[in-house]
């Protein structure tokens, strides 16, 4: 008994098996979280080592090589890249794709652990983390309120961030700006010179003072008691009174020396929202967090501060919270599934000229989609704009098979046969060639879990979501549909006199025209089969060729209008956070200004190059309102306001990019890598292939990675004269290390916390070149040295940033791209490159979207490849022959005729999302070629001649043909045509869907019936001179058509 016969006869048993599935679906369903894309595993590890006061050139020697070496030796490393800047030095580690990145982590933490005693003794600790697409942050928030610094600066830190980071799938939350409190000893360098002191005494003073002792215990015979001495500070009069032996055996007081504040740390990060100042927090998740839910936790919790600190005025402002976008691309996803699902019933009521009919068919798709759900759940996947794209382009897929078995039970009722009969027999018609339709869909989907690298992530959710789908889509359509269609399924008669029939019946006669024009072209396409199959070839060369002349320009992925862009600024380097701020504040009031800006979240003090803080750097995160509401993309207003800045704002440099769908920088998407090992050489050609590149049409802000100039003061010690002196190098070094970066290694408490104690020269002290060479140093025989009387002290500039790529010097020069795709830019830039003449030594290669696109093409490429044997390979295990799945396989290049003609014509590129696109019509397009091959065997049987069996197959297979081809094309025009959230990715995809399929249809129904008879001359089935005899006759053939 077939799995037909099972539900025919048995209902209840169906409806109970059914029933279950979709409770259990709609349990999974309610589980599933909500993100805006898969999740990306990156694997990088990243090492931070701050090595403070310290030059980037005394990094790179000291710190960046070592932590190279010792990383160097992991296994699975694919690269190693490190930035050098002052004070802190950055590697980064690139794993290979399937690396254990945990594993490294560990291995890496104890390589570097294994070194520490190789660096200098200021380097604080390595830290290790691993770089991951969940740290970015889904949220920004701003805290203003009208408390004192101090105590604001305390709740912040204290009581909000902890209450934000308890909340379920909060990961991290950050400050940025606030000020922090320390206490400041300010040494005055005149009078340390007066009592013979040096700065370092002062600071050993504090240090000798400031302490806790546990003394051990008392006890007698009945108890014990702990004895503890607590000598730490605990007013800043404390620390005025400590006493400072001098040389000459006298003392004197720290506050007779230096003055001593409570006061808040030098700023060197300022936060503001919308003009407001205030401590920034930003937030990042869980990796299995739900950002949706996460989102409406925070929100929630922010009102409940918001009311405890009511009477302080406490406001804390959403700057930017990505669960917006996320739920907006997620609903415009829905809209478009339902209104594919509205389509497609039309255009099922018109075929079938029956509402219940339709209504039969339909079923397959919510009973697909809800058991995709129990897949889903079970994966571990999430609702995202892959795995919701996956269902909303899969509606007209799902119907495919309930349409090809319907079409036959109403062929055998029309032929007399009872509805539960020409149910049950649905199975043994047309079993094998449905299930060979979507095995071959399935199959295509494979391969695409098995590519690589960063868009794996994003097409694995997506290709196994479409699979599932359709698989059951199967199971349905012989189980729900014959069950169906074995109660209610009928005949209908169309009659004139019915108002409600009169279009179908136009829809009839319009389809026997159809057919009967099919006929006149397979009589003629049957007698010239050659002129046939070139002209087909041609047009296949010919849509190809549209690549090849550039009409179809190429790009990794389409960035995507998130509504947000980032502004940089840039100032000299030697100006002062003071005058950043300033230029800042200017920035933001344009911006809000800016009708379409909704929010600006400021951070003056670092830029988007991370590691460490600029003075001369700000950045700026703006918000634009929803993309319903403006006109102008997020990219081109950032281009826009670019040069409005430039205009208004002197002085400075501005850089802005749009912020992606996989966040943003404004790093350029062209990035051209030159290594070397002479740095010298190196920046000139640099420089040639800056100028190389900006000569390229399109190229704008073209970029140095490294840049000069960054004013420095170079000390060079005599060392003879230093040792006649009795001073000793790291004398020297901790004297100036304490006068100019200050000493914070010791702590004052206050209740529950520990706040720094800075001894550092005041600020007078400390303004100049002069005032370096007046430092004094204590020698061994307590004499006072000035600094002048051993170094020479000498006004330089340097590089601000110095760059490794696998260990060796490297500069990269980026370029942002306008008004045409990247890839197709990137390979112009290629080409220039390749024809300069690089000096020896120095080489070069292509990184940012071209190496991403160029790894992304070339295993998608292979899953084309894999997708189109393995197909073959399924059809000749069903067929038990090689030669008519040969046919069927000349299906596939009829789709690319289309395909590639769509592209060209709304001036679409060949993405990785468009390449999807081609690999999806494989497995669509071949469905056409099976029903007939499939048809004109079984005709074969019956005892037809070869011609007259391809001519009846072409004929009667042609109504299935058109409807599912037309529901698969009419279900993906909502989604081609999308606007909104996350549109820019969807729409290449259901265009190339939409051409492939077009074109397809049009073709396949000519050359398969061609190729049909060719193979079968060549298997010598029939003559060849009788095959062109009997198509001249076609006309006169008696042709059984499906209705």
């Amino acid at each position: 008994m077939t799995i037909t016969e099972l539900s025919v006869k048995r209902p209840t048993l169906a409806v109970v098996v059914f029933t279950i599935i979709a409770l259990l679906g709609i349990i999974s369903y309610s589980g599933l979280g909500y993100e805006l894309l898969p999740k990306i595993t990156s694997p990088q590890l990243s090492i931070s080592t701050m090595y403070p006061g310290a030059s980037p050139s005394e990094v790179e020697n000291s710190v960046t090589t070592n932590i190279e070496d010792a990383v160097s030796a992991m296994e699975g490393v694919k690269s190693i890249t490190s930035t050098s800047q002052e004070g802190i030095s950055i590697v980064n580690v690139e794993l290979t794709y399937n690396a254990d990145v945990d594993k490294a982590l560990q291995d890496a933490q104890r390589k570097v652990n294994n070194i520490l005693g190789q660096l200098p003794d200021q380097v604080n600790q390595p830290s290790v983390d691993q770089f991951s697409f969940d740290d970015l942050p889904i949220m920004r928030l701003g805290v203003s309120s009208e408390m004192d610094a101090n105590a604001f600066n305390n709740l912040v830190d204290n009581d909000i961030k902890e209450t934000l980071s308890r909340i379920e799938g909060v990961a991290r939350v950050q400050v940025i700006g606030g000020n922090e409190r320390e206490i400041r000893v300010n040494v005055d360098r005149d009078k340390l010179k007066a009592y013979g002191l040096s700065i370092l005494q002062v600071t050993q003073a504090i240090s000798a003072a400031n302490l806790d002792f546990p003394t051990g215990n008392i006890k007698d015979a009945k108890q014990q008691v702990t004895v503890r001495l607590s000598g730490k500070f605990k007013d800043v009069n404390d620390i005025k009174g400590l006493e400072i032996n001098t040389g000459n055996g006298s003392s004197v007081r720290i506050e007779d020396i230096a003055e001593v504040y409570d006061t808040t740390k030098d700023v060197t990060t300022i936060s503001r929202i919308d003009g407001i100042s205030s401590i920034g927090l930003t937030i990042s998740k869980q990796s299995d967090g739900n950002t949706v839910q996460v989102a409406e936790d925070i929100k929630a919790e922010i009102l409940k501060i918001e009311k405890e600190y009511a009477d302080k005025n406490l406001k804390i402002a959403v700057a930017q919270d990505s669960s917006v976008f996320t739920l907006e691309a997620a609903d415009a996803v829905i809209f478009d599934l339902m209104l594919a699902v509205g389509l497609v019933a039309i255009i099922m009521l018109f075929f079938l000229r029956s509402w219940k009919d339709s209504i039969i068919v339909m079923v397959s798709i919510p009973v697909s989609i809800v058991a995709t759900f129990i897949a889903m759940n079970q994966l571990g996947y999430t609702l995202n704009l892959m795995t919701l794209l996956g269902l909303s382009l899969v509606v007209g897929i799902l119907v495919d098979d309930s349409i090809v078995v319907l079409e036959q039970i109403h062929a055998e009722m029309e032929k007399g046969k009872s509805r539960m009969e020409a149910a049950m027999e649905s199975w043994k018609k047309i079993g094998l060639s449905v299930m060979s339709i979507t095995l071959v869909l399935i199959a295509v989907f494979l391969p695409i879990t098995f590519v690589t690298g960063l868009i794996a992530d994003l097409l694995k959710q997506f290709a196994v979501v479409v699979a599932f789908a359709t698989a059951i889509s199967l199971v349905v359509s012989f189980t729900l549909t014959p069950l169906l269609s074995s109660r209610f399924s009928e005949v209908i008669t169309l009659d004139r006199k019915k108002i409600l029939h009169r279009p179908l019946i136009a829809f009839e006669s319009f389809l026997t025209g159809v057919n009967n024009v099919y006929k006149d072209i397979l009589k003629w396409t049957l007698s010239r089969k050659r002129i046939t199959a070139f002209s087909l070839l041609f047009l296949v060369f010919a849509s190809l060729s549209l690549l090849a002349f550039g009409f179809i320009g190429s790009e990794f992925v389409k960035n995507g209008d998130n509504g947000e862009f980032i502004v940089e600024l840039e100032l000299p380097k030697e100006s002062t956070i003071e005058e950043t701020n300033l230029a800042t504040l200017a920035v933001e009031t344009i911006l809000l200004k800016e009708n379409i800006v909704s929010s600006v979240f400021s951070t003056v003090g670092t830029g988007t190059g991370g590691g460490g803080n600029s003075s001369n750097l700000a950045q700026i995160n703006a918000k634009m309102i929803s993309p319903d509401e403006r006109t102008i993309t997020s990219e081109q207003f950032a281009r826009d306001i670019k040069n409005k800045l430039t205009k208004n704002i002197t002085g400075v440099k501005f850089k802005t990019a749009a912020v992606g769908m996989v966040g943003g920088s404004t790093a350029g998407p062209i990035q051209v890598l030159l290594t070397g090992s002479d740095i010298d050489v190196l920046m000139e050609t640099a420089d040639e292939v800056k100028r190389t590149i900006e000569s390229v049409n399109s190229t704008r802000e073209v970029e140095l990675s490294a840049k000069g100039g960054n004013p420095e003061v170079a000390i060079t010690v005599d060392r003879d004269k230093m040792a006649a002196l009795n001073l000793t190098m790291s004398t020297v070094g901790n004297t100036m290390q304490n006068a100019f970066a200050g000493n914070t290694q010791y702590k004052f408490r206050d209740g529950e916390n520990e706040y720094d104690i800075n001894v550092k020269l005041d600020q007078f002290d400390r303004q100049n070149i002069d005032d370096i060479k007046k430092v004094t140093f204590l020698n061994t025989t307590g004499e006072l040295i000035e600094l002048q009387q051993f170094a020479a002290v000498d006004q330089s500039t340097g590089p601000s940033r110095l760059q490794r790529d696998n260990k060796r010097s490297s500069v990269s020069i980026g370029a942002q791209v306008v008004g045409r795709p990247v890839g197709t830019v990137s390979t112009e830039v290629q080409a220039a490159i390749e024809a300069m003449e690089m000096p020896e030594g120095v080489s070069y290669e292509m990184g940012g979207d071209l190496e991403s696109q160029t790894e992304a093409f070339a295993s998608l490429g292979l899953a084309l490849l894999m997708s189109i044997v393995l197909v073959y390979l399924i059809m000749v295990a069903l067929y038990e022959s090689y030669a008519y799945p040969l046919v069927v396989m000349f299906s596939v290049p009829t789709a690319m005729i289309g395909a590639f003609l769509i592209l060209a014509l709304f001036q679409e590129s060949l993405g990785v999302f468009t390449f999807l696109g081609l690999i999806m019509l494989v497995g669509l397009v071949i469905k056409n070629a099976i029903l007939i091959v499939d048809a004109a065997n079984q005709f074969k049987i019956e005892g037809m001649d070869s011609v007259e069996a391809v001519v009846n197959a072409g004929i009667s297979r042609l109504r299935p043909i058109l409807m599912t081809t037309l529901a698969m094309v009419i279900a993906m025009i909502p989604i081609a045509f999308a606007a909104g959230a996350g549109a820019e990715w969807k729409n290449g995809l259901a265009m190339v869907l939409i051409g492939g399929l077009s074109s397809s249809l049009i073709f396949t129904v000519i050359i398969v019936p061609v190729m049909y008879i060719v193979i079968d001359i060549w298997k010598g089935d029939i003559k060849r001179k009788v095959a062109k005899q009997n198509a001249k006759n076609i006309s006169n053939l008696k042709v059984q058509s499906a209705h």
